[in-house]
């Protein structure tokens, strides 16, 4: 074997890594085969956020402090023959196929690709119109930080509780906080979107200081933010255990609850992960228990919207206009009517 490739073997594939010593992290040193064997360690919980999901990748050819980076939404031509795709919708009605992951080796093909983050869709191959996942961002603006993320995540426990729903927390790899529910996958994108409004509104009722479901960031204040546009189509959160693109090479770190008060997100990185993972075990193993129903949520939007007045809230900029949307216009630049 020569300095300019190395193999990687997991669950029966042999992985080619090209360029085995390339840094993609230089300020901590972690290389490309470090990427592929700290993903081989921790494959079985990556499969747990993985299988079965469309997924783009975020990828750097340079390393972090190469240069440019870009998004991978559209499966690659040269695919090998064994890394399989999926059929998605986006949101413009156009299709497209994207790589699907069916075995942990497809997570070291992307390594291959010098992806740094991977972004599963919140849906399952075989029904990619029905999410089976509800998603909740919760997304720290500045004034608040990592403290107030955990803060809010335990409020939001308290509310799916309440609903008879079980979710399950990771850290984002940043400052914030992602919530995870496995649902049926009974509901359109629409109807997942609204009931993560329904939830941040009723959040935002409970906690005003805390929580902000506002879009635009200037009415946000410091307040954490609840990203609704996260259950999106075509909106994706970072896999459990997928790195991010910090310079310590983070993780989007999985931890159980009783976990999270103490939990500093510098200290999961692709140098500790695998160590903790073997000694602890995947914290979301049971994610995929008894899936959970939208309809207490969808309850709740119809009240908000009956009793409140409380409709949809604004897409993504890329979004074309969607039935019910308000207005994409800044509160500063909309236009005020005319003074008598």
């Amino acid at each position: 074997m020569s300095s300019s490739e190395a193999f990687v073997t997991v669950a029966g594939r042999r992985v080619r890594v090209s360029s085995p010593e390339k840094v993609c992290y230089p300020a901590v040193g972690v290389t490309k085969l470090d990427l592929a064997e700290y993903y081989l360690a921790v494959a079985d919980g990556l499969m747990r956020s993985l299988a079965e999901r469309p997924m783009a990748l975020h990828r750097f050819p340079g390393g972090l402090d190469g240069g440019s980076s870009f998004y991978t939404k559209h499966a690659p031509k040269g695919l090998p023959d064994w890394v399989e795709t999926a059929e998605v919708t986006f949101p413009s009605g156009r299709t497209g196929r994207e790589v699907c992951v069916t075995e942990p080796a497809t997570a070291l093909w992307a390594v291959q690709m010098n992806a740094l983050e991977l972004h599963p869709w919140p849906v399952r191959r075989a029904d990619p119109d029905h999410p089976d996942e509800l998603r909740l961002d919760l997304d720290p603006q500045p004034g608040t930080g990592f403290a107030e993320a955990v803060e809010a995540a335990t409020e939001a426990r308290a509310l799916f509780t309440e609903l008879g729903m079980a979710p399950f927390v990771k850290t984002s790899g940043g400052r914030g906080l992602h919530l995870l529910v496995r649902i049926e996958p009974r509901w359109s994108f629409v109807d997942a979107r609204r009931a993560v409004i329904a939830l941040a509104r009723e959040l935002e009722r409970r906690r005003p200081e805390l929580f902000t479901t506002s879009w635009w960031k200037e009415e946000r204040g410091e307040r954490i933010f609840t990203d609704f546009n996260q259950m999106a189509r075509d909106r994706m959160l970072a896999a459990a255990y997928s790195t991010r693109a910090t310079p310590d090479a983070r993780v989007s770190m999985p931890v159980r609850w009783t976990e999270l008060p103490d939990v500093v997100p510098e200290d999961f990185t692709v140098r500790t992960v695998p160590a903790l993972f073997a000694a602890h075990g995947d914290a979301h193993r049971d994610l995929d228990g008894s899936p959970a129903t939208l309809d207490a949520l969808l309850e709740m939007a119809e009240r908000d919207q009956h009793d409140r007045g409380l409709g949809d809230l604004p897409y993504p900029p890329e979004f074309p206009k969607m039935p019910g949307e308000p207005k994409r216009v800044q509160p500063s630049k909309a236009r005020r009517p005319a003074e008598d």
